[in-house]
Order: structure tokens, then C-alpha cells, then sequence
């Protein structure tokens, strides 16, 4: 009986580490998400509200790590539950059958969201953020003179070098850019337009963290950036000297989205999971964090969100698909006109 006993103990004592393990789901994400973004306060509430953990897995930016998580799919499997990333960041992502399909149903917070927050073709991939590109000026250094009102008067003498632009190869920020470009010129006249702001451009880096800090440093009192900078400075009591606005009431939309990876174990919690980043809750802490949109129509706004951040009047876009199909052709012609003396 004793000996039994024992071996009951036994059995207990090995098993328990096993019997006591929470689940975990794992998010592949951007960097800048886990960074400064709401990871933290969403794997905390996620954690407590089901008993599970939350691993975040990043290479950097969504190319990066899509491109991760693409390849340990092709070697065999990947830990990733969840996928994060900005879809003009990522356009092939619609050529891999990666995310599983969602309703509203299953993610009763996915009946808040627009649904022309969307992407065509790009199934299971849940918007829960959004912004827009615009141009961001320095207000002192343009006391006298006003930044220029539409893209088209860049071009102007008035100008030269006063404008910092991102790399459309290694900035999301960039790449919308362009993608603005093409959307508001055509295929047949954006380059056009990149030749004749080659005086304007001040330089072009490789990120918008060296851009604005370039900007901030007074190098150049313009730059390419977003809608929402403004706002992000009045909730962080900054001077409102660094401003955006809109060039011709027109800006370029960027969307965030999250999709169930196939071949998850956790189909269940990964569901979840996006439904609680869609909550009022979750979505209220976008604009303080991301600097963003919420996806969600009933999010309550700060109050200088509301104020400042700007919605231009003219949101222009280029359907993944389209994307996808001529980003290489696009960059390698842009990269063209760059480098061009």
C-alpha cells in the first residue's frame, strides 16, 4: 500500500510541471507594435481574462518578419497563431493562403469595424487600425512662407531642398508614399513628378525615425509622415510647433491588420485574441500608442485626437492586388529616376 502510495507520488510530483503549463499563443508582430505600441497592456488583459500567455515574435519591420514566418511555413511549420503587420507594408501576402477565414460570429467585436477598412482578395485579415500618409511641416521655420498646398507645388524653386522623404525599399512610410504618388499621378506621370522634386528633396532615409529626427533638428521643416502628428503632440504636451496637414485636402490611407495563421492548434483563443484587440477597451489605447486610428467605429477618442488628428477629404488607395502585381516594376523605376544625376 505504502509502495503505491509512493508511486502515485511519484507519478504526481513528474506530471505536475506538465498539468500546471498555461496554454500560449504566439503573435508574429512588428517591431514597433511590441515597442511602444499596446503589446503590453493586450498580453496582460488577454493573460488574465483566459489564463493563457502571449508570446510576441518580431524580426523587425512586417516585411521581416512575413517574410519569417513565409519561410518556416516552407521548411515545415511555424509556431506563429497570429500575424500582424501593415498591408501596404506587405502586399504579397495576398499570393500565400495563410490566415484562416473569421465572422463575426466567432469575433463579435469584427461587427464595429468598417468594411471598407477591407482589403479585396486578402481573406481573415482583420483591420484594427488605420491612418493616413500626409506631409508633417516645421510651423516656426514656415512663419513667413506656407508649406506647400498640394504636391504638385513641391516642384516649386521656393522649396528647394526643404522636403525629407523615406525610401520606399526599406520604409512602409516611404513605400506609401510612392504608392500616393502613383495613385494621385498614374503610372504615366509620377516619375515625372519624382524628377522634378529632385531639387526639393533634402534626402531620403532609410526609415521615419531618422526622418523626423532630421525634421526636429532643423535640417529640413518638411517631411513625409502622417495625419496624426499634430494630435500625438497636443496628448503629449508638446508644443504644437511640428504640424501636419494635408496637401490638397488629400492623403494616402495605410491599414493594420491581423489574421489567424493556418495550421494554428489554438483556433479558439487566436479568435480570442482579435476580438479583444477590437474591444473599446483594446482599440482606446490606438491613438495614445500607435499614433493611430481605431478600428473600431465605437472607440472613444482622446480629446486632442479629436481635435487634431486629421482625416483628409480625399483618401486615395491602391488595391493589394494591383499592388502586388507591379511593386517590383514600380521600385526598380523609381530607383531609376533616384539615382539619376
Amino acid at each position: 500500500m505504502k509502495r503505491a502510495m509512493s508511486l502515485m507520488l511519484l507519478l504526481v510530483i513528474c506530471l505536475s510541471p506538465f498539468l500546471a503549463a498555461r496554454e500560449k499563443i504566439v503573435v508574429y508582430t512588428y517591431e514597433s507594435f511590441v515597442s511602444w505600441g499596446p503589446a503590453a497592456a493586450l498580453k496582460q488583459a488577454f493573460s488574465d481574462k483566459y489564463d493563457c500567455d502571449v508570446e510576441y515574435v518580431t524580426a523587425g519591420g512586417g516585411k521581416a518578419t512575413l517574410s519569417r514566418l513565409i519561410a518556416e511555413r516552407s521548411a515545415g511549420g511555424s509556431t506563429a497563431d497570429l500575424f500582424m503587420a501593415e498591408l501596404n507594408d506587405v502586399p504579397r501576402i495576398a499570393s500565400y493562403d495563410l490566415f484562416l477565414p473569421v465572422t463575426s460570429d466567432e469575433i463579435p467585436n469584427l461587427a464595429s469595424v468598417p468594411a471598407d477598412l477591407g482589403s479585396t482578395g486578402l481573406s481573415g485579415f482583420v483591420p484594427y487600425e488605420y491612418g493616413y500618409i500626409t506631409l508633417t511641416y516645421d510651423s516656426q521655420a514656415f512663419s513667413t512662407q506656407s508649406p506647400p498646398a498640394t504636391l504638385e507645388d513641391l516642384i516649386d524653386p521656393a522649396y528647394a531642398r526643404k522636403l525629407i522623404c523615406e525610401d520606399p525599399r526599406t520604409s512602409s512610410t516611404g513605400f506609401s508614399f510612392l504608392l500616393w504618388t502613383i495613385a494621385h499621378f498614374g503610372e504615366d506621370g509620377y516619375l515625372d513628378f519624382w524628377r522634378s522634386i529632385h531639387d526639393s528633396l533634402l534626402t531620403i532615409t532609410q526609415g521615419w525615425g531618422e526622418a523626423w529626427s532630421l525634421l526636429t533638428h532643423n535640417e529640413a521643416p518638411l517631411m513625409v509622415s502622417f495625419s496624426t502628428d499634430t494630435a500625438y503632440a497636443a496628448m503629449s504636451g508638446d508644443p504644437l510647433r511640428y504640424r501636419a496637414y494635408a496637401p490638397g485636402e488629400e492623403g494616402y490611407r495605410t491599414v493594420y491588420g491581423i489574421g489567424i495563421v493556418k495550421g494554428t492548434q489554438h483556433i479558439k483563443l487566436a479568435q480570442e485574441f482579435i476580438d479583444l484587440l477590437l474591444s473599446k477597451e483594446m482599440q482606446g489605447l490606438i491613438p495614445g500608442t500607435e499614433v493611430m486610428f481605431p478600428a473600431n467605429k465605437d472607440a472613444t477618442l482622446p480629446p486632442a485626437f479629436e481635435r487634431y488628428a486629421i482625416v483628409p477629404q480625399t483618401v486615395l488607395s491602391i488595391p493589394l492586388d494591383v499592388v502586388e502585381k507591379n511593386m517590383a516594376q514600380w521600385l526598380h523605376a523609381w530607383e531609376t529616376v533616384i539615382t539619376q544625376p
